[in-house]
């Protein structure tokens, strides 16, 4: 009888990658792929620490999976094995502790666990580390979406992040070996293409400039990211390129020349903001002012028509006051977002952050995280109305059916949610749909122009 393996991912979207090259690495090696809630032989949960949360809900997901199956393998990989290894190593629920950078090993890993019934480690000092680790997916969960990772490590410290610790430094991924593998999703069927990395903005910036990280640390090169994105869009089968989150600082008009040049690219920009007050963006070390953030936002939309931005916000950064949050209300309202993800500052320990005075209490982050939310939604309506009575490309992913109604939906190249009432399954296919309401708070209804 062939053995179980069952995989769970934490947290970002390049954990979501390495999960899928690790799900084809055991299916390579003859496992059969089980559902995470199912009892399985082995149980790989890729891990996350970006926040207290999160570590948290590591470890849970850790013991549920050992509850499970008592006799089971239970393998913790990634971001919060690097920061908590010595408590990893003393959890009797854990069989296996696999750092960042060795997830390539994994399946010998286990098998060893399988063979001599020990506990097994394998963590790296990613401060050191310099060479990207190589994973490759052969199929997404996503049918029509893949998620590529071109990119590992972050050199930015930002005083809040233990990323740049648990990741190590910037590592790009060569290129021709990106434009591979999207070749051989888009030869399955695969029509768009998501580039994310930890700070995808640094892609390229490792190039000639070994060993010495803190020269880098402040360097951004956008054409890199550039000229991938041009290539990728002369690949047969590519109908859509998106972009994971970017700094702002890599908005020039050079870049945004370049990808405007691609048909295929998304004009939805995820551009991380976390405040909009130059006093809090300092104590954070984040490395520019609101304004220059703003003005890259009127540079986007001299080059692409009613763009959508998204972007992050954390509420309750030490020493925070109510007039630095206001200055961040305001100038929320000022960009427009479509989408904002809101945050809640958590202390991390080992951040220059955890550390710093005035650290604000509990009720005051939730109730400045409540205001941002309700302005998000706000923004977010009246984006959608912006779109009413207008055609829209909508590449079809998913089937739902609401009060009895069968719906076709998917997204447009602003990444909004369109449906349309439909029985005939229209999965992965790109439709011409007129936006004529709103199926509910989140998805906008069309109809099919032929």
């Amino acid at each position: 009888m062939k053995k179980t393996a069952a995989f769970l991912s934490l947290g970002c979207k390049v954990n979501s990658y390495e999960t899928e090259a690790m799900r084809g690495m055991f299916e390579s090696a003859g496992y059969d792929i089980v559902d995470f809630k199912e009892r399985a032989d082995v149980y790989v949960i890729n891990t996350c620490t970006v926040t207290n949360i999160a570590d948290r809900k590591s470890r849970q997901m850790l013991h549920q999976a050992k509850k499970r199956n008592p006799n089971a393998v239970i393998a913790a990989v990634g971001c919060y094995v690097q920061a908590a290894e010595e408590a990893l190593l003393e959890d009797s629920a854990v069989d296996l502790v696999v750092g960042n950078n060795k997830k390539a090993d994994i399946v010998t890993m286990v098998e060893r666990c399988l063979i001599g019934n020990e506990k097994e480690e394998l963590i790296v000092d990613m401060a050191k580390e310099q060479e990207y680790e190589a994973l490759h997916v052969i199929t997404t969960m996503e049918k029509t979406r893949a998620f590529i990772k071109i990119q590992d490590g972050c050199n930015r410290f930002c005083s809040y992040c233990i990323i740049p610790y648990v990741r190590g430094r910037v590592r790009s991924r060569d290129e021709e070996d990106i434009l591979a593998e999207i070749t051989r999703l888009a030869d399955k069927g695969y029509k768009e293409i998501v580039l994310t990395g930890i700070h995808l903005s640094s892609y390229g910036t490792d190039r000639n400039k070994k060993g010495d990280h803190h020269e880098m640390q402040d360097s951004f090169e956008a054409m890199p990211l550039a000229t991938l994105i041009t290539r990728i869009g002369k690949i047969d089968g590519i109908k859509r390129i998106r972009l994971g989150s970017l700094e702002p600082r890599i908005i020039t008009r050079e870049f945004l020349e370049a990808i405007a040049s691609v048909e295929q690219f998304c004009p939805h920009f995820h551009l991380s903001l976390q405040s909009g007050s130059d006093g809090v963006l300092r104590r954070m070390n984040r490395k520019y002012s609101a304004q220059e953030y703003y003005d890259r936002v009127v540079m986007i939309k001299e080059y692409f028509e009613n763009p959508s931005f998204t972007t992050d916000v954390i509420v309750g950064f030490p020493g925070e006051t109510q007039e630095e949050f206001e200055e961040t209300k305001h100038f929320i309202q000022k960009v427009e977002f479509s989408h904002i993800h809101v945050f809640k500052y958590s202390k991390r320990a080992g951040t220059k952050a955890a550390d710093m005075p005035n650290q604000i209490a509990e009720e005051i982050k939730n109730q400045r995280s409540n205001e941002i939310i309700i302005l998000s939604e706000m923004m977010a309506k009246e984006y959608k109305q912006r779109f009413m009575g207008k055609i829209e490309k909508i590449l079809m992913e998913e089937q739902m059916t609401l009060d009895g109604i069968n719906y076709q939906v998917g997204h447009n190249e602003r990444y909004l949610k369109i449906a349309v009432a439909c029985e005939q399954d229209l999965s992965n296919q790109l439709i011409n749909g007129k936006i004529i309401g709103t199926l509910n708070d989140e998805i906008l209804l069309c109809e099919i122009i032929h």
